[in-house]
C-alpha cells in the first residue's frame, strides 16, 4: 500500500520521482550487492537502471583485444571514498604490470630482489602482480597522479609480502647459525682435545699402560713366610695325590728315599710343600748334618717313608693307626705302624702360638721333628733357661716347662 506521496506505508521513504530518500547504498572498496533468484550474482553488463533509479556499475570493463588499455572508468573510481589511497599505485610510484609468471621468476622469488627490490629501496621487489588478482583489470595501466602513501589494501598485501620475505630470511639465517654452531662445537672439541694434551689420542691406552701388570711371582722364601687359611676342624676326603717328579739326593751320606703325598681338596700348594721337605732335610743343620744322611724324593716305587700333608681329621685317622692321639692339640705325628709321616695341614698353614709370625721356621721344625721320629729319635725337653729348645721337643705345645723358658728352634744342629 502506498501513501499519497508514493511512499510505501511500511518501507523506505521515496522522493516524488521514486528515488529513495537516502540514496543508493554503497560498499567501501567493493560493489553494491544485487542478487537474483537462486542466490547468484546478476549480470550487470548491458542492464539499464531499474525502477528504483539506482545506477548500475559493471564489475569490470571488457579488455580490448588489441591496442593500449584504457584506465578504469570514472564511475569505478568514484565508487571509492574521496581521499582514499590510490589502489593503482605502490609505494608512491606507478604500478608496473608484469607477466603472470613474474611474481615468481622476477619478483619475490626471482632476480627482482636485487634488480628492483631490496637494493632499490623496495623491500618486496618490483615484480609483484596486483594484489586484487582480478585478471584483465590488473593489467590496466594506471591513471591519474600517484597518491602518497599506501591504501589499506596495499598495506595489507605489503605486510603479507614482508612476512614472507622475513620468513625466508629467518630460515636462511637460522640455518647459517645452526651450521656455524655445529662448526664451532666441532672446533671447540678439537681445540679442547689439543689443550688437554691430545685427549682424543690419549683415549687409546699406550702399550706401556694398556698391558695388564705381570703376575707377581713369589720366591720360595716369600711363600714360606706366608700363612694360609684352613679350618682347624677340617676332615678331608682321605685321598692323596703324589707330587710328581724327582729331587735327587745332594749328599754322600746314607740315602733315604721318600714320596710326598698331599690330600686332595686342601687348597694348599703341594709343590711348595715338596720343595720345603727336600730343602729342609738336606740342610746341614738338619739330619743331613756332616754328610751323615742324604734325602731323595721319588714319585714311584717303594720309598723309605711317605711324608703326607693331610687335613686335621685325616691326620688323626692315620695317627690313630699307631695309637697316637693328635686331636687334643691338633698336632702332627709319625705313624710308625704305617709308611706315613703325618704333617697336620692346619699347623702347616697357620703355625702355632709358640712361634707366632715365624711361620717359615715353624714349618722347618714340623718336618725335622716328625722325620726325626721316623729316624728313631724321641722327645726331648729344654734343660736350661734361655737355651734353644731341642728340635725333638713338642714345640707346638710349649716352650716353657718346669719354670724353664726355652727359645724356638727348628734344627737338630742349629750351629751347622
Amino acid at each position: 500500500m502506498l501513501l499519497p506521496d508514493g511512499t510505501p506505508s511500511h518501507g523506505v521513504p521515496r522522493y516524488p520521482d521514486g528515488t529513495p530518500a537516502r540514496g543508493v547504498p554503497q560498499v567501501r572498496g567493493g560493489h553494491p550487492e544485487q542478487r537474483e533468484a537462486g542466490g547468484g550474482w546478476g549480470d550487470l553488463r548491458g542492464r539499464q537502471a531499474g525502477a528504483t533509479g539506482q545506477p548500475l556499475i559493471p564489475r569490470q570493463r571488457p579488455v580490448p583485444p588489441q591496442g593500449p588499455r584504457p584506465g578504469p572508468r570514472q564511475e569505478y573510481l568514484d565508487a571509492f571514498e574521496p581521499g582514499a589511497d590510490d589502489v593503482f599505485t605502490r609505494a608512491g610510484r606507478p604500478f608496473t604490470p608484469t607477466r603472470a609468471s613474474d611474481s615468481y621468476a622476477g619478483g619475490l622469488y626471482g632476480g627482482d630482489l636485487h634488480r628492483g627490490g631490496l637494493h632499490q629501496g623496495d623491500p618486496y621487489g618490483g615484480g609483484l602482480s596486483s594484489p586484487d588478482g582480478d585478471g584483465a583489470d590488473d593489467d590496466a595501466p594506471p591513471t591519474g597522479a600517484p597518491a602518497d602513501g599506501r591504501s589499506a589494501k596495499g598495506r595489507t598485501f605489503t605486510g603479507i609480502a614482508a612476512a614472507a620475505v622475513t620468513t625466508v630470511l629467518a630460515v636462511v639465517v637460522a640455518g647459517q647459525v645452526t651450521v656455524g654452531r655445529d662448526d664451532d662445537r666441532v672446533q671447540s672439541q678439537s681445540a679442547a682435545g689439543k689443550a688437554a694434551g691430545g685427549a682424543l689420542e690419549s683415549a687409546a691406552p699406550s702399550p706401556s699402560t694398556s698391558a695388564s701388570p705381570a703376575p707377581v711371582t713369589l720366591t720360595y722364601e716369600q711363600k714360606m713366610d706366608t700363612k694360609y687359611t684352613l679350618d682347624a676342624k677340617l676332615k678331608g676326603s682321605g685321598k692323596f695325590d703324589a707330587i710328581p717328579g724327582i729331587a735327587k739326593a745332594p749328599g754322600k751320606g746314607q740315602k733315604f728315599t721318600y714320596r710326598v703325598d698331599v690330600e686332595q681338596g686342601l687348597g694348599l700348594d703341594g709343590e711348595l710343600f715338596a720343595q720345603a721337605v727336600q730343602k729342609t732335610l738336606n740342610d746341614d743343620r738338619s739330619w743331613a748334618h756332616g754328610n751323615a744322611r742324604t734325602f731323595e724324593r721319588i714319585h714311584s716305587g717303594q720309598p723309605d717313608f711317605v711324608i703326607t700333608l693331610a687335613s686335621p681329621g685325616t691326620t688323626a685317622f692315620w695317627c690313630d693307626k699307631s695309637g697316637l692321639d693328635t686331636t687334643e692339640d691338633n698336632v702332627s705325628c709319625d705313624s710308625a705302624a704305617t709308611e706315613r709321616v703325618m704333617i697336620n695341614a692346619y699347623r702347616w698353614a697357620q703355625g702355632s702360638r709358640t712361634y707366632g709370625d715365624a711361620i717359615h721356621a715353624y714349618r722347618q721344625m714340623l718336618i725335622n721333628h716328625e722325620v726325626g721320629h721316623r729316624l728313631g729319635k724321641h722327645h726331648e725337653n729344654c734343660q736350661k733357661d734361655g737355651d734353644l729348645a731341642p728340635v725333638m721337643q713338642q714345640q707346638t705345645k710349649f716352650l716353657d716347662r718346669n719354670g724353664i723358658h726355652c727359645l724356638p728352634n727348628p734344627w737338630p744342629y742349629p750351629q751347622g
